[in-house]
């Protein structure tokens, strides 16, 4: 079987099945989000930004380029192996996350929703494609895929947090539609597609022997910390 191309399948259902499911109710929950109390919304407009591209295709970059210096420059064996596995994890947040904003970038161009603070005089449903105005780049998400691909990377690395990485994930995309900036059907999408990405560049690791190995049926398992990579 192959793995990446099951894996893709299912998420790919999913992304549908959830989306699907909330296009009719986008904008009674987009409505509702907004109008919780001011404390909540508050909240959610200070924890949302933590899901912009920026910070972390930045931040991951620096560490890239550093850990790789250090490989180079240092001569003790055990140092070498330290600045490698810091190479390689910095190159796996780098890759995932410059992909996932390469595609949601392209797919918000190609799609061009209309943003719920529209919704009054474009409806829920207005598509204007290929106008590179931001007020019609709702759909997918952009913070919820950053959150899904930031966080997708511990998930990968991370499993047994899995669910907590997952939780907190989802709590940047909520704050999206909390903020008026996205409705619920973004958002899933958004989170799906970062998560995906994310898998498919540990497959891409697994593959060549960094941070992680394949087990019997081809998934990418992290390796072990004293390991090679």
């Amino acid at each position: 079987m192959n793995r990446p191309l099951a894996s893709t399948g299912w998420i790919l259902v999913t992304t549908l099945i959830l989306v699907l499911a909330f296009i009719p109710l986008d904008p009674f929950l987009s409505t509702r989000a907004q109008a919780l109390p001011e404390s909540v919304v508050a909240f959610n407009r200070l924890i949302t930004d933590f899901g912009t591209f920026g910070w972390m295709i930045y931040l991951s970059g620096l560490v890239l380029a550093v850990a790789f210096i250090l490989r180079r420059a240092v001569r003790k064996a055990p140092l070498q192996r330290r600045a490698r596995t810091v190479r390689n994890l910095a190159a796996y947040f780098f890759l995932t996350i410059g992909t996932a904003s390469v595609l949601v970038h392209a797919l918000k161009f190609l799609i061009g929703r209309a943003r719920p603070e529209l919704l009054v005089d474009l409806g829920a449903y207005s598509l204007t494609p290929f106008t590179g105005d931001n007020l019609f780049e709702s759909f997918p998400s952009g913070h919820s895929t950053a959150a899904g691909a930031f966080f997708g990377v511990f998930a990968m690395l991370l499993p047994r947090l899995r669910p907590f990485f997952f939780a907190l994930a989802l709590v940047i995309g909520v704050s999206r539609v909390v903020v008026g900036a996205h409705y619920p059907s973004d958002v899933a999408a958004g989170l799906l597609l970062g998560l995906w990405t994310s898998l498919m560049v540990a497959f891409l690791f697994a593959k060549r022997g960094w941070l992680f190995h394949a087990d019997e049926g081809g998934w990418p398992i992290p390796k072990r910390s004293g390991s090679r990579s």
